[in-house]
């Protein structure tokens, strides 16, 4: 398991602390419904009066020994820090005034609540975290029944908005609904924010040539495959490589530099491992 060393802690600490902040200062003021434990709670808050933060302290630590029993000290370790931190931050921010009623404006207050949870939740699951509460579940049945971790996480997200669409005006459930899914969208861009590179595969005869642009002038590594042309069944060197979004233009100049009949694949790789990109380049004389 990954150490979870300073850094990891203060995003944790960091995710957490926006994902509170989205509540206290956009959601709760405005009376909107979400998914998740927070969703949960305010369904609880509605019909029993139980204080939000109080409740999700609770349930956050009820949840958490489930999912120490079931799923391992492992699991626990990287759910511990959010499972009291976030209801202890949550409970401090509704005290003050000063992070409430920033706007009445309920769509922008939808649009600043999903983009505040996604980056939040998304920058906790980036450190090797889990938000722990409702997160549990989903993973305590999947291993005990098999059921899928992404079907029974939008049922529990479902009833629990169906449980607030009771007591809401139908508008502000079309809000709630809207909101889950800017969040579920931001969530996923921030999973993979600063990981995202290109792959580019280039068909040409001067394959050695542009083999030798990348590596000098780009300064990336390059992997050669044999195809085979399909209307000619000509034996055929592909160059393919990797590199940054920005560096795209300049490959592309020197390309048609070199052969401007070269057949050009350009496709968005989500995430690259390995040397150049997560581990330092290393560089060898060639014989």
């Amino acid at each position: 398991m990954k150490k979870l060393n300073f850094k990891h802690l203060f995003l944790i600490f960091l995710g957490n602390t926006i994902y509170a902040l989205s509540v206290v200062m956009f959601l709760l003021p405005n009376g909107l419904i979400t998914g998740g434990t927070t969703g949960l709670g305010i369904a609880m808050a509605h019909y029993f009066g139980i204080n939000l933060s109080s409740f999700v302290m609770v349930f956050n630590v009820v949840m958490f020994l489930v999912g120490a029993y079931v799923l391992g000290k492992k699991f626990a370790l990287t759910t511990l820090v959010s499972t009291f931190y976030y209801p202890f931050i949550l409970g401090i921010f509704e005290r003050l005034p000063a992070l409430q009623n920033i706007t009445t404006d309920k769509m922008l207050a939808t649009v600043c609540t999903g983009v505040m949870i996604g980056v939040g939740i998304g920058i906790v699951i980036r450190a090797g975290a889990s938000t722990g509460g409702m997160d549990i579940p989903p993973l305590v049945l999947n291993k005990k029944f098999g059921i899928p971790v992404s079907v029974s996480m939008y049922a529990f997200d479902f009833t629990i908005l169906i449980l607030q669409m009771l007591f809401t005006s139908k508008e502000d459930c079309i809000y709630g609904i809207l909101l889950v899914m800017i969040y579920t969208l931001v969530l996923d861009k921030t999973l993979f924010v600063g990981t995202q590179r290109t792959e580019v595969k280039i068909v040409s005869d001067k394959y050695e040539e542009i083999t030798k642009m990348v590596q000098e002038k780009l300064d990336r590594g390059v992997t050669l495959l044999q195809a085979e042309t399909g209307y000619l069944r000509k034996g055929q060197k592909m160059v393919m490589t990797v590199i940054s979004n920005r560096e795209l233009v300049t490959l592309k100049q020197e390309i048609g530099r070199i052969d401007p009949q070269a057949f050009i694949v350009v496709g968005l790789v989500n995430e690259v491992r390995g040397r150049g990109f997560s581990l330092e380049k290393e560089y060898k004389k060639i014989r």
